[in-house]
């Protein structure tokens, strides 16, 4: 069986928020929801954003790209 987790680092790369025990099965919206809605969830300033990846969803608090971008992929060709 797996096991989720869910980890928000804040800007200076240090864990804010982890939240462990979802089954594998649990999506990434579903995971958020749950976090943001939780006792002592995770806490999402006013004008202040996570970045995320599109597996969540585009909503107030969390950014996530354009969908079918591919974003900075002449700096990544060459490694």
């Amino acid at each position: 069986m797996l096991w989720s987790t869910y980890w928000v680092c804040d800007t200076n790369m240090k864990f804010v928020y982890v939240i462990t025990g979802w089954e594998g099965s649990g999506t990434d919206s579903r995971v958020l929801r749950d976090a943001v809605n939780h006792t002592h969830g995770l806490k999402v300033f006013m004008e202040k954003y996570y970045l995320c990846d599109n597996g969540y969803p585009n909503c107030e608090g969390f950014l996530t790209p354009y969908k079918r971008v591919m974003y900075h992929l002449s700096e990544w060709s060459s490694r």
